[in-house]
């Protein structure tokens, strides 16, 4: 099992990188004949790339970050619902590269964090963060909860209030950007998006799979693969002494 997360991050960055590329960075297979779109005069493949052998659904028509006619079991069924769905993917995608962040260094950090303190750690004695597969969620101040609660409320709250008031809103815009970051000109804005897309998908898998490792193993990620996490001079020191 020592392989497991970096077996299912590899997995998954491949499937980041060819399920999700581009449209414009794939050829378009031989056997697709091009249709027009009824909205814009952009050539669209019959065929989704992602998945070759499946018709594209007709409700993608490659106007979002990220699509490339991935939708199999037909969730998309009119523009109302891709709207729903690509909202809720944005907002699932930044709270899970949120989380892949916070998970190993909440595991790296909360012990001695907790120790300059003076309070109990939240971390079991496997070194795992709480979960709901790893169990110590009533560890977690109610306080803690109420606020983070109450914070997701109101960010939800002020983006859904977005999107009935401005009529150019695209999924995801809460115009949110303090340290201007976003670049001026679209081509720019497109490849950002995209980046984005790309990485909470790929965050979105890493989360799962983080979880999966730490119920199945009984060890944090952390110490687990620690080549992912520590310094790297850390983990070979093992091995150097056994050279010596």
């Amino acid at each position: 099992m020592k392989t497991l997360t970096s077996i299912l991050f590899i997995s998954s960055a491949t499937c980041a990188v060819n399920a999700f590329l581009p449209s414009h960075s794939k050829k378009i297979n031989e056997r697709n004949t091009v249709v027009f779109s009824s909205t814009s005069d952009k050539k669209l493949p019959k065929f989704s790339q992602s998945i070759p052998f499946l018709e594209r659904p007709k409700e993608l028509k490659l106007e979002l970050a990220g699509d490339v006619g991935f939708d199999p079991l037909n969730f998309a069924k009119n523009q109302d619902l891709l709207f729903e769905y690509r909202e809720a993917e944005i907002k699932h995608s930044r709270l899970a590269m949120l989380a892949a962040a916070g998970w190993p260094l909440s595991e790296l950090l909360d012990r001695n964090i907790a120790d300059s303190i003076h309070q109990d750690t939240l971390l079991d004695v496997n070194d795992r963060v709480p979960s709901l597969a790893n169990g110590g969620m009533d560890k977690v101040s109610p306080e803690w909860w109420g606020f983070c609660i109450g914070l997701a409320a109101a960010i939800d709250l002020y983006g859904v209030n977005r999107a009935r008031t401005i009529d150019d809103y695209t999924p995801g815009d809460l115009g949110f950007d303090p340290l201007n970051l976003y670049p001026d000109t679209g081509s720019d804005q497109e490849r950002m998006k995209l980046a984005e897309i790309k990485h909470g998908r790929l965050a979105m898998i890493a989360i799962v799979a983080f979880a999966v490792q730490e119920f199945v193993t009984n060890l944090g990620v952390v110490d687990e693969t620690p080549f992912f996490f520590k310094p790297l001079l850390h983990t070979l020191k093992p091995v150097l002494e056994g050279l010596i």
